[in-house]
């Protein structure tokens, strides 16, 4: 770690070394890493024609669609929670 309170590691993500950085802990960061690889990989196994440029926007748009649907999962739950402590 740096005098600036961020840590620094190497990733690996579809075969390419990254430099990244960020106040999230070492494991998070380790963890997020892993989890674009894994998308990646999964959606290059059955694309077997794409190029990497072309695998990694797939990949984004996938997690972007995920991170929508959790987030209006999320809204449900939330106002289920403040409906029921309204009626209470």
């Amino acid at each position: 770690m740096q005098g600036d309170g961020k840590n620094r590691l190497t990733v690996d993500i579809f075969g390419q070394q990254y430099r990244l950085s960020g106040k999230a802990s070492v494991n998070h960061i380790r963890m997020v890493a892993g989890f674009v690889d894994d998308k990646m990989n999964e959606i290059a196994k059955g694309n077997h024609r794409l190029d990497t440029a072309k695998i990694a926007v797939l990949t984004a748009v996938n997690i972007a669609d995920e991170y929508f649907r959790l987030r209006q999962e999320y809204e449900a739950l939330l106002k289920i929670l403040h409906d029921d402590a309204n009626q209470a």
